[in-house]
């Protein structure tokens, strides 16, 4: 393992490399196709009042993509559910229901850059986690090197990769371009409601347009919604809808951010536990703890499901249960459930609570007003994968499986140990 160099990795808690080999630099989706998703999807139950369509899209953020799909059914964006999240600069494939929509109905959309295609009934709406698990192929364009000495360095990257990586929440979790999620969170968890809006509509980022960021300035110094809602461009959606809210309502900030999807809501608040998770799984590899070994006070997670606390008693056979592949070690995030757990990633993310002064009636009540459940969950802490690599002058083409919840981009900075931006 080596340290990562940049600074905006580690200010989201993604600090090391699992692996010792140097990257081999390239860009990542230098178009869309350059990275493709293919969601696996669970058996559906062939009646009921749900119809499962798959919905490919191209170049479309997941929220506004639902949105529209909803606009165009004439229905509430509530009566659509899916099992992930999938990026916006890409070409996904992933599955959702429809809450009594006819095949005739999804058939007809018709929306630039996504298909809807009516595949079963199923008795129950999808849910986050509702999924197998999901299919990447991705194609590192222009490369530090090329032919044989490419091959080899992708080909030894390969192999520790098996041997298993820092499991981060990958960097479009906080957002890849204005990475604000875990703040927003971090403000909901503390009730701040106006910091949360202030962050999310008066903070300005490089990439974006001087006239936005000039309309985001003003508003953090003025805090004028109606300026601001006259100044900010139509496709900022969330901006404007909070400003509206704002105008109609104002100074009852909170009110605002109910005006949001309780999905994105939901969203802000688990990016806290993710930046959480982050930063621990990066304290542990400080501390020289290899990821494929266990650690007393670690939950060891079982494939029958059973958990089990690694204590000094049981600690040499969890490490023969790990070699064998038996079991691997999680960190339990955080949430409204008091923990019992002792090990360092919990000791890690309670410090960081302590000293945000979050606590789990923090969640309880966060769980409250998203109106979401923020239950605690078990994570595991490595990642391994067989990826399937080949190399063609200077591009590299990736393809791997993952389970749901893991994130192709901590795949792939592995390979490409360059800049954050480079691969979004």
């Amino acid at each position: 393992m080596k340290p990562s160099p940049f600074e905006k990795e580690n200010a989201l808690g993604i600090g090391y490399f699992g692996t010792s080999q140097d990257g081999v630099g390239g860009v990542l989706r230098s178009t869309p196709e350059d990275f493709r998703v293919t969601e696996l999807p669970i058996p559906f139950t062939g009646s009921g009042p749900y119809l499962i369509c798959r919905l490919t899209k191209k170049s479309w953020e997941h929220q506004q993509a639902m949105r529209e799909v909803a606009n165009r059914l004439k229905i509430s964006r509530k009566r659509i559910g899916w099992a992930g999240t999938k990026d916006r600069n890409a070409v996904t494939e992933q599955y959702i229901s429809l809450y009594q929509v006819t095949e005739e109905e999804a058939a007809a959309l018709s929306i630039k850059d996504i298909t809807v295609e009516p595949v079963a009934q199923h008795q129950f709406s999808l849910g986050l986690g509702n999924l197998e698990g999901n299919r990447f192929t991705l194609v590192l364009r222009g490369c530090s090197s090329e032919g044989d000495e490419l091959k080899d360095r992708v080909s030894r990257i390969s192999e520790e990769i098996q041997n298993g990586i820092p499991n981060y929440f990958g960097i479009q979790r906080f957002g890849a371009l204005k990475p604000v999620t875990h703040k927003m969170g971090y403000h909901i968890l503390r009730q701040e409601y106006q910091k949360a809006v202030e962050l999310y509509v008066g903070e300005a980022f490089p990439y974006e347009p001087d006239e936005v960021k000039k309309a985001r300035h003003a508003f953090a110094e003025t805090l004028d919604a109606k300026e601001a809602l006259h100044a900010l461009p139509n496709h900022l959606t969330y901006e404007r809808v909070l400003l509206d809210s704002l105008m109609k309502n104002k100074e009852d900030y909170g009110a605002a951010l109910q005006m949001l999807p309780p999905k994105l809501l939901s969203m802000f608040v688990s990016a806290y536990q993710s930046w959480l998770f982050n930063m621990a799984v990066t304290e542990r590899c400080r501390k020289g703890i290899p990821l494929n070994e266990p650690d007393i006070g670690e939950h060891l997670v079982f494939a029958n499901g059973r958990i089990d606390i690694v204590t000094e008693k049981n600690l040499a056979a969890a490490r023969q249960h790990m070699k064998r592949r038996r079991c691997f070690t999680t960190g339990r995030m955080p949430g409204k459930t008091p923990d019992t757990a002792e090990g360092p990633l919990e000791k890690t993310m309670h410090s960081l609570m302590v000293n945000d002064r979050i606590s789990e009636d923090s969640f309880a009540k966060a769980a409250a007003f998203v109106n979401t459940n923020f239950d605690g969950f078990h994570r595991r802490i490595s990642l391994d994968a067989d990826v399937t690599a080949e190399v063609t002058g200077a591009d590299v083409s990736l393809s791997f499986g993952l389970p749901p919840g893991h994130y192709a981009t901590t795949v792939a900075r592995e390979y490409m140990q360059s800049e954050p931006e480079k691969m979004v």
